[in-house]
Order: structure tokens, then C-alpha cells, then sequence
């Protein structure tokens, strides 16, 4: 059950934007869409919600072929990323909004509401309209108004990214704990990639309108598929022996066995972590995260300028060329 997509394609002109894509959401998951800005992700996530006529492929929800099917019967709920709230209705008509589309009786709609806004953490605010609600508030609301309907699924078009960085991460937390609590099979579109692993059970990795990986948060990050996904999700550094996470890097006094020596160029501290950027002989920059305690440990302190010698772990080849590779 949940979404099947089978070797769905699209094309805008000349444009391919999707390209055969096949993807399983199982029934009750959490799968984001990650990429960058025009890999497709967005055109996918409409394709599925009937948004956009697909060119070649199915689109199956709920063991239901709905390829050909309006928005309307497919039975989605959909969260775009600007809110789109009715500016003149009150949080609570918002939310009752397809629910009075749908004939539902002012007794069962009032029912609705109050379980909604429960769930989304609103209640005393039904009365107040979007204008007086924060923007954290204003999409918890778009979300309740997407849960009214009961929909078969829950579609999110890069949710959060109109809000600042503290508002997202508390909503990153709050959509993981309501997805857990009503079940509903959600599809997510993000280019954050620690917003995709915070709230996503699978993980799906695009790519100039293809699919790169599909996998767990921690299968992604640890054992990429290729360049680009390992250069997309978390930070590296590229160096002739491959690709290295900047914590993987250990910072030595005296050289070693396969150390590189690099010069300090900056130390930035982030509360129980520094991140060290260091210069290669070369000119080249790369960066070291190291814990706080290794940063100050009895070997020395590490200060600007010092010159030091770096041991990595954890180094990672794949089959392509490191030059060039995408």
C-alpha cells in the first residue's frame, strides 16, 4: 500500500525534469525528498498529489491507480511552503475549510476542529485570524487544514523554509511527533539536509530529476552512493586520497604515518564543538570538527596560525573519478 511510483517521467518543453523515477513510500513513513534547488523534487511531489499531469509512468496510492485522477479524488492532503491560509477566515474556519466543502455537519465539522487543534498545540486560538499568529503558528495551522480531511496522504513542499532557524528546528521535532501519532503516510520535500535527517525514516537523494540513493538517514550519511550524494548530505573534504568528514580529521602536534601538514587558519567555536579551518600546503582549505575536550586536551591547545599535522580516517574512494565527479 502507501505511494507507488513506477518509472514516472516529465518534461517542461525541452526540459527533462524527471527522469523514469520509481520510489515505494510504505504505509505509516516519513520519506523526504532531498536535493538541491531544480533537481526535480518539488515537480515529483506534484506529480503524486495530481498537481502535475505526469508524461510517462503510474502513480499508485493505496493499492489505487491514480495516474488519472483529480486532485480531489486522490485523497491527498497538501502543505505548501508560504502558509496560503485564507487571510479573512479565523484559524478555526481555516481548518474547517474542506471539511464544509465536503457537506460535513456544523456538529461533526466543530468536532474536527477542536481535535485539530489539539493535535497541532492551538487550542485557544481558533478565534484569531493568520494576521495574529506567528509564522511557526501559521503553518501548524496549514497543517491541521491538511489533516481535517483525513487524507489517504500528507504531501509538505519545503514546509518550514520560510521560517527563521530556531522556529524550524522546533517544528522539525513537532511534525516527527505528530507524524508518529496520527500514522498518515507523509512525503516531505526538503534542500535541508538536517531537516530531512531529523524528521525522515528514508531518506531519497535527487538529482537533475533522478534518483541518487534511497536509504535511512544513518545508511546515507555513512555509506553514500557516489560523489554527489556524499558531497550533498553532511560536509567533506576532498583530498587526493578521497573524501573525508571534517570529524573524521585528527589534529596532531608531531607528524605521523600518512599525516598532512596544515597550518591553523581560523578556529570557530559552536559551544561543545570547534571547527578548525586548515590550510594545506597546497593553498587548499578543509575543514576539522573536533569535541571540546580534544580541542583542549593535555597535548597542547590548538591556537590560529599554529602549524599542525592532520591523520584521516575514515577515507572514502568510490568507482568514479574524484575529478569531475558529480
Amino acid at each position: 500500500m502507501g505511494i507507488q511510483v513506477s518509472n514516472v517521467s516529465k518534461s517542461f518543453d525541452s526540459f527533462l525534469a524527471i527522469d523514469d523515477i520509481s520510489l515505494e513510500v510504505p504505509t505509516g513513513s516519513l520519506v523526504a525528498l532531498l536535493g538541491p534547488s531544480g533537481c526535480g523534487k518539488s515537480t515529483l511531489l506534484r506529480m503524486i498529489a495530481g498537481l502535475e499531469v505526469i508524461d510517462r509512468g503510474r502513480v499508485v496510492i493505496n493499492g489505487r491507480d491514480a495516474t488519472r485522477l483529480s486532485v480531489q479524488e486522490r485523497q491527498v492532503g497538501f502543505v505548501f511552503q508560504h502558509f496560503a491560509l485564507f487571510k479573512h477566515r479565523s484559524v478555526r474556519r481555516n481548518i474547517a475549510f474542506g471539511l464544509e466543502l465536503r457537506g460535513w455537519s456544523k456538529d461533526q465539522v466543530r468536532q474536527r476542529v477542536e481535535e485539530l487543534l489539539d493535535l497541532v498545540q492551538l487550542q485557544g486560538y481558533g478565534h484569531r485570524y493568520p494576521s495574529q499568529l506567528s509564522g511557526g503558528q501559521r503553518q501548524r495551522v496549514s497543517l491541521a487544514r491538511a489533516l481535517a480531511v483525513k487524507p489517504d496522504v500528507l504531501l509538505l513542499d519545503e514546509p518550514f523554509s520560510a521560517l527563521d532557524a530556531k522556529v524550524r528546528k522546533e517544528l522539525r521535532h513537532w511534525l516527527r511527533n505528530l507524524q508518529d501519532q496520527t500514522g498518515v503516510t507523509t512525503v516531505i520535500v526538503t534542500h535541508d539536509q538536517e531537516e530531512a535527517m531529523e524528521v525522515a525514516d528514508t531518506i531519497v537523494v535527487m538529482n537533475e530529476g533522478r534518483i541518487e540513493q534511497i536509504g535511512s538517514p544513518a545508511e546515507i550519511y555513512d555509506h553514500p552512493a557516489s560523489p554527489f550524494v556524499m558531497r550533498f548530505v553532511g560536509e567533506v573534504n576532498v583530498l587526493d586520497s578521497g573524501f573525508v568528514r571534517p570529524h573524521d580529521l585528527e589534529l596532531l602536534h608531531e607528524p605521523h604515518d600518512s599525516t598532512i601538514p596544515v597550518q591553523v587558519k581560523r578556529l570557530i567555536h559552536l559551544g561543545k564543538e570547534v571547527y578548525a579551518e586548515l590550510l594545506l600546503e597546497d593553498g587548499q582549505l578543509i575543514n576539522a570538527q573536533l569535541p571540546r575536550e580534544r580541542y583542549q586536551s593535555a597535548n597542547g591547545a590548538i591556537d590560529a596560525g599554529q602549524r599542525l599535522h592532520v591523520l584521516a580516517h575514515s577515507i572514502r574512494r568510490f568507482d568514479t573519478e574524484l575529478t569531475g565527479a558529480n
